[in-house]
């Protein structure tokens, strides 16, 4: 046991169970049989010695399903069960990790909305899980362990889980909550203290921006004013647009968000992002998950500006809906001549997962002056080098719908931002050409009018 840890637990009146229940890793992942479901955790929050633990068992084990949520690194039984004969591993939202083990037949996809995955478990409509592996901070004097900033589901597994598992790390930021931001030791079965303290992943953020990220930010600006509440997704268009939030001179903007990130940070230095405004939850950077730096995983330590609580709050339509002005930025891969929008997959390749996108999107049509934005570059690159449209008549077969046609409201690329909602066929086609890239427009004018969505108008050059 690590030196900090005897300090913190010397006088604490929780030590003597905290010693009944400290066990290595081996001996927690014991309670795994054939068969069974095991949660992982979630985003940088994996507990790394019970990971080895169990894939140090595959030889005993058959059929043992893992479940865990945007892997940020390669599961160990993944590495030692190349063909899957003995893990099964599924992910809830879909990382460049899992579709590498995708792409291998390894990880499959869960697709749940967000805010229900607690709402599902309780009404059993999801597997109970034979054990919990959770990294937490070290006990405090009052017998809670902090599930640092990972909280957005892991904090229900006390309640569908056979055997918690708390792997103690004391490189763990303490995040505030909130709710759901601690388990206490009452809830705990096993202890295990990790061999290493790993500090979190450091995710830097994602692909550089491209130039049509720069026009669509400038657009969204335009459509920001004092006092608007923040969500953003994942990706370069959301932080390019934060960056671009903290050089102007927009006032008291709040955040209530899924994903906290380093240019959040910014924003708060900036001193733009005061909360002064909000309606709930005032003055705070409401959030159910941090991934970043260490920029990041500082700022959120001991931070009474943020307050971390699990999903089911932040991604609840009707709670995000209680601030007023709330403008969610969000991307997708194609949106079709329907305005149904994917950001899944291509096809059956599967790219990324549901996630907070529809919560959100909800949730700001519901607020008072909100607005969800759909962004997305009009064209992408294919890995042939050709050039197509992310505009599309339709689908490839296989490609998940991550939203149908009655739910996005406004779709962003850099040749225009348009409103879908209230709109006819023949309107969400013409709305939609109209910010496609020119050299497609008279294709997807042309397949409009063979399946009768198109009226001839003045808006668009046919």
């Amino acid at each position: 046991m690590s030196m900090a840890c005897a300090s913190v637990h010397s006088e604490n009146m929780f030590w003597d169970e905290y010693l009944q229940k400290r066990v290595s890793a081996d001996e927690a992942v014991n309670v795994v049989e054939s068969g069974d479901w095991v949660q992982y955790g979630e985003f940088v929050c994996i507990a790394p010695d019970c990971d080895a633990a169990l894939a140090r068992r595959k030889d005993e084990l058959k059929d043992v399903k893992i479940s865990a949520i945007c892997l940020t690194l390669v599961p160990e039984p993944a590495k030692v069960d190349p063909k899957g004969e003995h893990f099964v591993i599924n992910d809830w939202y879909f990382s460049g990790i899992s579709r590498m083990l995708h792409d291998k037949g390894l990880c499959h996809h869960i697709a749940p909305l967000y805010h229900q995955i607690p709402i599902a478990h309780r009404k059993g409509e999801m597997p109970r899980y034979k054990a919990a592996f959770i990294s937490v901070g070290p006990m405090d004097k009052n017998g809670y362990f902090n599930l640092g900033p990972s909280s957005s589901v892991t904090y229900m597994f006390r309640e569908f889980c056979d055997n918690v598992i708390v792997e103690v790390n004391t490189s763990m930021p303490h995040c505030l909550g909130g709710a759901g931001e601690s388990i206490h030791i009452s809830e705990v079965d096993y202890i295990v203290e990790s061999s290493k303290n790993p500090p979190l992943l450091q995710v830097p953020g994602q692909e550089e921006a491209t130039e049509a990220d720069v026009k669509i930010a400038r657009l969204l600006m335009e459509e920001l004013e004092d006092g608007c509440c923040l969500q953003f997704g994942i990706g370069a268009l959301p932080n390019l647009v934060a960056k671009m939030i903290a050089e102007s001179d927009l006032k008291d903007l709040g955040m209530h968000t899924e994903m906290l990130v380093d240019s959040c940070v910014d924003l708060y230095e900036s001193g733009i992002l005061t909360g002064k405004r909000k309606q709930i939850d005032k003055g705070k950077m409401v959030y159910t998950f941090a991934m970043g730096t260490n920029k990041l995983y500082e700022f959120i330590d001991n931070n009474p500006a943020c307050a971390i609580y699990g999903c089911e709050y932040t991604n609840d339509p009707v709670v995000i809906a209680q601030n007023d002005k709330v403008f969610a930025v969000n991307n997708c891969l194609h949106i079709d001549l329907y305005g149904q929008v994917s950001a899944e997959s291509i096809g059956p390749r599967h790219i990324s997962g549901t996630g907070g996108s529809i919560d959100f999107m909800l949730g700001a049509f519901r607020s008072k002056g909100g607005k969800g934005f759909v962004c997305m570059n009009a064209t992408a690159t294919g890995r042939n080098g050709e050039i197509f449209s992310r505009i599309v008549p339709c689908f490839k077969p296989f490609t998940a719908i991550t939203m149908p046609r009655t739910i996005p409201h406004y779709i962003a690329t850099e040749y225009g931002i348009v409103n879908l909602k209230g709109k006819s066929t023949w309107e969400k086609a013409e709305a939609l050409i109209s910010i496609a890239h020119p050299d497609f427009r008279d294709e997807l004018i042309a397949v409009a009018e063979q399946n009768n969505i198109w009226i001839r108008s003045n808006k668009i050059a046919v």
